[in-house]
């Protein structure tokens, strides 16, 4: 673990702000000074090595860039004569001289602190009274990473980015997915793989295309580092907030990964990673969030490129956009000929079965199981996330299902899996404790089905259990005499004109054979009536819950009598103590 001093000290700074700044913005200033020092420290040893070869470089029409890198070492430089202990030396130029400083960072640096808005940040602090204040006290951290390794660097930055994520509450939800959850989600991805990343020299691609602050990313490769020291992975992501962007990018930076494939943007209308596809892939998209705002793009890409873009299955309501990264990872797999690929993706109970046959969700549905690509489907605990309490469902998707796997889904109720927080963060009351971690990646690694003191907590279906046909049953329109009226003309013509008002729609499970059940279910009802086979269609949705009921028998009568009279009689005790 990190020295606990060092993020106190840093979290110190905080005393400084209190007063100019309210508590959910300490996170705006802390981080990127953070970042700043720890950066300073990482390129001391190589500063005036650099320095020289910029100025070599400069007098030659040569990018200079390689040439710095090789210096450092590292993947991004500074050609700034300045540094923080230099900074200090001039407290009436404090501010021109921080800003100029972090101008001199290679690009992929500068774009972190532009993410961040520091020079707003600066200029704010000026304005306090706080700048050099500030500024001194981070220049007296030691950093260095002979001092402080980049895996405790890490720690440290990472307790930060929880602290802040906690007291601005009303926003951490959206970029902070809880730790446990993660790790959940990422023994599910490498379970079934332990053997190929265990081989010396592996290396494999993860993404996340909402990434936030990059928490799935880092917690992947500690896990795949922990499984393997030798194995690599490669991290790619997208996000769409600048904040979050700029802490996962600096987040990287700190533990000394590359940040190159970190992209800025909206991922559903301007994809950073156009063409490429993944080994390993996570994400937590926002809940029910709606698509209005990107609508064009999104339809565009649907009728111009089809199966050819992301989204040729289907697309679901505007009001919600789930399932478009549902659509957007597919689209992201390495082909199965290639190794095939497997992600987890958090989504909230609506994906699971809003929309009729034929409707963009239940097409979506439709083509991800037709296609065998659910693995498992697991229901969380309720109040797991800072920002909502509902029901969440982690997705297991993959093109390379094991043999015994094929054609097949689990579904595991893992709701009463949680033990209560000792303090409650936004609507987050409840998390999983490791064994909870363990006994549902066990679970999903037996592949069984299983009960549990008599109620079902893994079970096990076929890919075509979740579909149906929508048939449409006709009954003939009748005059006022209660005669047939039949089609006078068209391909109908003779046959009885159908009511649309005793017009009706049954479900049939594709497992089912369509004109038995209609024999079976309708015609006893309704004897002159007929299916309308054209207007048939096939559904799938995934109703969770009613896999997991366990019917409880009504109590006896003579219990719940004894019951009322025990409550009346005291009730009537009661009333006759009032009128005494």
């Amino acid at each position: 673990m990190a020295d606990p001093n060092l993020s106190s000290f840093i979290w110190s700074v905080a005393d400084l702000l209190r007063g100019d700044y309210k508590q959910s913005e300490y996170g705006k200033v802390i981080l990127p000074f953070t970042v700043l020092r720890r950066l300073d420290c990482v390129l001391e040893k190589s500063k005036p090595a650099v320095l020289a070869e910029f100025e070599k470089r400069k007098a030659t029409k040569i990018n200079p860039e390689p040439f710095l890198l090789k210096k450092t070492g590292h993947l991004f430089f500074n050609t700034s004569p300045l540094d923080m202990k230099k900074l200090m030396g001039d407290q009436d130029h404090i501010k021109e001289n921080l800003y100029a400083y972090t101008q001199g960072f290679s690009p992929n640096v500068r774009d972190i602190f532009e993410a961040f808005e520091f020079h707003t940040q600066i200029d704010r602090l000026a304005k306090a009274g706080l700048l050099y204040l500030v500024t001194e006290k981070f220049a007296g951290i030691d950093l260095h990473p002979d001092t402080v390794s980049n895996a405790q660097m890490g720690v440290v930055f990472e307790e930060l980015i929880r602290k802040f994520a906690e007291i601005s509450n009303e926003t951490a939800g959206e970029h902070f997915t809880p730790r446990e959850v993660i790790r959940l989600m990422v023994n599910l991805l490498f379970i079934e793989d332990d053997d190929a990343l265990t081989k010396p020299g592996v290396v494999r691609s993860l993404y996340d295309p909402t990434a936030g602050t990059g928490g799935m990313l880092s917690v992947g490769e500690e896990h795949l580092a922990a499984l393997n020291p030798d194995a690599r992975l490669v991290m790619y992501g997208q996000e769409l907030n600048p904040e979050s962007y700029a802490i996962c990018k600096a987040d990287m930076l700190i533990k000394g990964q590359d940040i190159g494939n970190i992209i800025q943007g909206n991922t559903l209308s301007d994809d950073g990673h156009p063409g490429k596809t993944f080994d390993y892939q996570l994400s937590n998209p926002p809940f029910g969030v709606e698509w209005k705002k990107i609508e064009k793009e999104v339809r565009k890409e649907a009728e111009q490129m089809g199966f050819e873009g992301r989204f040729g299955p289907g697309l679901p309501r505007v009001s919600d956009g789930s399932l478009l990264f549902l659509l957007h990872l597919i689209s992201k797999m390495a082909p199965a000929k290639d190794g095939g690929s497997k992600f987890g993706i958090v989504l909230n109970g609506s994906p699971l079965f809003t929309g009729g046959a034929g409707s963009g969700e239940s097409e979506i549905r439709r083509y991800v199981l037709e296609n065998d690509l659910v693995e498992a489907i697991i229901a969380l605990p309720t109040d797991m996330f800072y920002n909502t309490g509902i029901s969440t469902y982690v997705w297991i998707v993959t093109n390379r299902k094991p043999a015994r796997r094929k054609g097949k889904v689990q579904l595991i109720d893992a709701s009463s899996f949680w033990q209560k927080m000792r303090k409650s963060l936004g609507s987050k009351r409840k998390e999983l404790s490791p064994e909870h971690i363990e006994e549902i990646t066990r679970l999903f690694g037996k592949f069984k089905e299983v009960t549990k003191d008599g109620v079902p907590i893994s079970r096990i279906f076929k890919n075509e259990d979740f579909g149906y046909r929508t048939i449409t049953v006709e009954r003939p329109l009748r005059d006022e005499a209660g005669k047939v009226v039949l089609a006078a003309k068209g391909k109908q013509k003779g046959k009885p004109q159908p009511d649309a008002d005793l017009r009706d729609t049954e479900n049939v499970p594709l497992s089912e054979d369509v004109v038995e059940y209609f024999t079976r279910e309708v015609l006893p009802h309704a004897a002159d009536a007929w299916i309308d086979d054209e207007k048939t269609k096939i559904g799938y949705e995934i109703p969770f819950n009613r896999h997991f009921y366990v019917f409880k028998p009504p109590r006896a009568l003579a219990e719940i009598d004894a019951e009322l009279k025990t409550v009346t009689d005291r009730i009537l005790g009661m009333i006759g103590g009032l009128t005494k």
